[in-house]
């Protein structure tokens, strides 16, 4: 499984960065929304919408506010900004959930309407902070490639951290911390070596990919502090995406990625992460 796993990153990243990297913000936009509605598709799935074509509504309309709310910007990013601001307040609250996991649990209509609506929040406020970040933030951008660099140096923290905790966990999984997990009820190998290791991978990742984006030497312990906040609440997502499985029995979300699982198994974290990396961004100033 590990084999697969490298192998399938391996083939998946080099991709992923050159789009991050080379493509326009609109084409980015575009692109992120369909990566982002496939894996809404999984949540509703997850969030029991059985039917095929409640599913298709349900990412229809969620398209359609995508696309409303491009056209109600009209050069001003005030409201993605105020959406983005409001996933990060959502996932506050999804804390709150985890520690009552069983909320929502019992499959029936008011459960499915909150696991609906939360993933609508994960899904538009994460695609506003990453037309944000990608775009710079400004209606216009003196040198476009730093907002490019920047959305790469938010997810490369989310990817180093993943991977970070993955092999911290199977290396020192047990022994650092007594056994103890970090979510036994919700995800029972998660550990917290695991997670020592994913906050100094992304850590040290985000300073590397920082100063490459254009971080000054005074601004880079700035970015470490975003950089911690932005690897804790990709867990959150993380775990938040556990929680759903659970309430359903599933193992992973979906199939078409071998060794990771369905397409919400990559962007659990990275849902989670990204406007709270923007947030951090903003009110640091880097």
């Amino acid at each position: 499984m590990t084999r697969t796993r490298v192998i399938a990153a391996l083939l998946m990243a080099p991709l992923a960065i050159l789009a991050i990297l080379f493509l326009p913000t609109p084409w980015m936009a575009a692109l992120a929304a369909v990566v982002f509605l496939a894996g809404l598709w999984e949540w509703l799935k997850l969030a029991e919408v059985d039917d095929t074509l409640h599913r298709t509504i349900l990412l229809l309309l969620n398209l359609l506010v995508m696309v409303l709310m491009v056209w109600a910007a009209q050069g001003s990013f005030v409201l993605l900004q105020i959406i983005a601001v409001i996933g990060v307040g959502w996932w506050l609250l999804a804390l709150l959930w985890l520690r009552f996991y069983e909320f929502a649990s019992d499959h029936d209509t008011h459960a499915r309407a909150f696991k609906i609506a939360a993933g609508t929040l994960a899904t538009l406020s994460a695609w506003c902070a990453l037309v944000l970040i990608h775009g710079g933030d400004q209606p216009v951008q003196a040198d476009p490639a730093m907002g490019h660099r920047w959305l790469l140096a938010a997810l490369a923290i989310v990817w180093a951290a993943d991977s970070g905790a993955y092999f911290a966990g199977r290396r020192f999984g047990g022994k650092l911390f007594k056994g103890r997990k970090l979510a036994p009820r919700i995800s029972p190998n998660k550990t917290m070596e695991g997670l020592l290791g994913g906050v100094v991978a992304g850590v040290a990742t985000g300073v590397g990919f920082g100063w490459l984006a254009g971080a000054g030497a005074s601004q880079l312990p700035a970015v470490a502090l975003v950089a911690v906040a932005t690897v804790m609440f990709s867990v959150v997502g993380d775990l938040f995406e556990s929680l759903l499985k659970r309430h359903v029995g599933a193992k992973d979300s979906g199939n078409v990625i071998p060794g990771h699982g369905g397409v919400l198994d990559r962007l659990d974290g990275v849902l989670a992460a990204l406007p709270v990396f923007l947030l951090g961004k903003e009110l640091f100033g880097f």
